[in-house]
């Protein structure tokens, strides 16, 4: 499982004080990029710029178990749950001082950025993926 921390900043929230949430959404992409360039050793540069390739997310679906506001450093622990020839589903769960905030379930979807058609998740990056699975 892959964990990173995200700080809550003033940009993060509106007027009522607490995380607008779209930006939780904002922050769950920061945490599969990281992912991605991290555990998995294939940065977004590689994967868009490079090969042409993108992830797009097909399917989520999001609990907000509680607010959290500025200042609140929030563990994120990303779990990859199922890997498919070209898909693959993940939750990333944000969390402050044991108490879950928000949980989102993503499928996504690998793509040829100049097609727009699915492709196989291959070669080094499918075996990283496994490896996530596995473990």
């Amino acid at each position: 499982m892959f964990r990173t921390q995200i700080p809550v900043r003033f940009a993060d929230c509106d007027p009522a004080g607490i995380v607008f949430f779209p930006r939780y959404y904002e922050m769950a992409n920061a945490v599969v990029e990281d992912w991605f360039a991290g555990p998995l050793g294939y940065d977004f540069n590689r994967l868009h710029v490079q090969e042409d390739l993108a992830v797009p997310a097909v399917h989520m679906e999001a609990t907000f178990h509680a607010p959290s506001r500025i200042g609140d450093l929030l563990e994120f622990s990303l779990k990859l749950l199922r890997l498919g020839q070209s898909s693959f589903t993940h939750e990333v769960q944000a969390v402050y001082g044991g108490e879950p905030r928000f949980t989102l379930q993503t499928t996504s979807v690998m793509i040829s950025k100049s097609t727009g058609r699915p492709m196989p998740i291959a070669g080094a990056l499918r075996a990283a993926m496994q490896a996530e699975v596995a473990a």
